[in-house]
């Protein structure tokens, strides 16, 4: 049922909130559709029918784009709107604002859409687009930081939720990973040349890629899970203590551990074993984290018999668990040896991006929807269920043919004959990696079809319900 509100009470701006919430879950499947059809064009080349704007080489960043920015952007713009009013006890600074920078990102969002297929791009991961789509997106994203610690500079609760640091951190680092990332000197309104060259341009680049990974889709999506898994436990955080422990621990060391995307290149060797260093070192504050959520559960775990929405907010942590131990362990130099340019980073990336940020996405907007429109739960719990189900399946599917497939790929490359020439062909191991790319794609077809069910669920929630105006609690509205 939808809440009463009084007449001329304060209550909070939900607006772009829902709309935020709504353009995820569409862009989500815009996005793993992409991602489908590239890794079926992987399986069968044949598939991009000999025409470039459907090649792989220009739908892979379409599809990184659309997952990382769209689906998991507007994801966090949502939620993070959300939770800083709750937490403060405050409506949303600068309403309007907010919808500009609502209405900025999808422009932004659209207009990657049109340019990565045409081939304007410039060739940095996670950072392809051309140069007025940077500015567009630094205008946008000040307007998101001004409405966001605008909401928390008047919040009506003296103390700042954990959750917030972690959204804070996220938009702050973000800024100025782009903002210097993305200095290049224009040469048209299509074609941009980077400040940087050689070593110091590709350092710069994994500065800026991994911390993406660090702060996009690593801090913000821990504010996410410390609102979101309380909220629907009903529990409070574990230790408040060691979240804050694991907030600074993180946003300190992360920033380091760029350089072990770069193992075995022309970056000098003390660099490489900084990041390497510091990478192993992340492996601590990350468990803290993730040991803080699961433990949040402690005393009521029967309710994961039960309710589906958790068992997508915990997975979601194993998945973030087994990435974060992961991923310190390929920057060590000799397994590096063996999983670098393999598929094993590839299953690398999607266990954290489909396990950890998609489900913790998924589980997040499942909790946020039906309050953003009056009721109580969404419109299926049976579909909510069948969607975790079909996703963790695909995910594992994926992540598992993907780990094998690298293994084969390094120890096949490695290979030599006592005279020093290799033992297979790259033809080979392509060949020997076929039928992994076929269980990938199947992995993929299922989280789609997730997605989808996903989508029917959110429609469904909606007509049912209708938008409606939370109330701020009174007594901490006028604390």
């Amino acid at each position: 049922m939808a809440s009463q509100t009084v007449p001329g009470a304060p209550v909070y701006f939900d607006a772009p909130v829902r709309l935020f919430a709504l353009a995820s879950v569409l862009w989500g499947i815009v996005g793993m559709l992409v991602g489908v059809v590239i890794a079926a064009q992987l399986t069968w080349p044949e598939l991009n029918f000999g025409i470039p704007w459907f090649s792989f080489g220009r739908l892979r960043p379409l599809h990184t784009n659309a997952v990382i920015f769209a689906f998991g952007g507007c994801a966090l713009m949502a939620t993070s709107l959300h939770v800083a009013q709750r937490t403060g006890q405050t409506r949303l600074f600068a309403p309007r604002l907010a919808m500009f920078v609502f209405w900025g990102w999808q422009l932004v969002i659209v207009l990657a859409a049109i340019t990565l297929p045409l081939g304007y791009t410039v060739s940095r991961e996670y950072a392809e687009l051309e140069w007025p789509i940077k500015v567009l997106i630094a205008i946008v994203w000040v307007a998101y930081a001004i409405v966001f610690f605008g909401t928390i500079g008047r919040r009506k609760v003296r103390h700042i939720y954990v959750a917030n640091w972690f959204f804070g951190a996220f938009i702050l680092a973000v800024a100025v990973l782009h903002i210097v990332n993305s200095a290049s000197i224009p040469v048209s309104w299509t074609k941009s040349y980077s400040l940087y060259s050689g070593a110091q341009d590709a350092m710069v680049q994994w500065w800026y890629g991994h911390n993406a990974v660090g702060f996009f889709l690593t801090a913000g999506f821990l504010g996410m899970m410390y609102y979101y898994i309380p909220k629907q436990a009903g529990r409070p955080v574990y230790s408040y203590r060691l979240s804050i422990v694991h907030f600074w621990a993180l946003i300190f060391v992360y920033m380091w551990a760029g350089p072990h995307h770069l193992m075995y290149t022309a970056l000098p060797d003390w660099v490489q074993s900084v990041g390497m260093v510091f990478s192993l070192v992340l492996l601590a504050p990350s468990w803290g984290g993730m040991i803080n959520g699961v433990m949040t559960l402690s005393g009521a775990w029967h309710k994961l018999r039960d309710d589906p929405i958790l068992k997508f907010l915990i997975v979601a942590l194993s998945f973030y668990g087994m990435s974060t131990f992961e991923g310190p362990m390929m920057s060590i130099k000799t397994v590096n040896a063996l999983s670098h340019y393999t598929d094993w980073t590839i299953g690398h990336v999607h266990s954290g991006a489909l396990g950890w940020v998609g489900l913790i996405t998924m589980g997040s907007l499942y909790h946020l929807i039906p309050r953003l429109y009056g009721r109580t739960a969404m419109y299926s719990t049976r579909a909510i269920e069948t969607h975790f189900w079909i996703a963790t399946v695909g995910i594992v599917l994926y992540i598992a043919s993907m780990w094998i497939a690298g293994v084969v790929q390094g120890l096949m490359w490695r290979a030599v004959n006592p005279d020093g020439t290799l033992v297979y062909s790259f033809v080979e191991s392509v060949k020997a990696t076929h039928p992994f790319n076929i269980v990938r794609l199947a992995g993929g077809l299922l989280y789609l079809a997730g997605m989808a069910v996903m989508a029917w669920n959110v429609v469904k929630t909606v007509r049912a319900g209708r938008p409606v105006q939370a109330p701020i609690p009174a007594a901490l509205a006028t604390a």
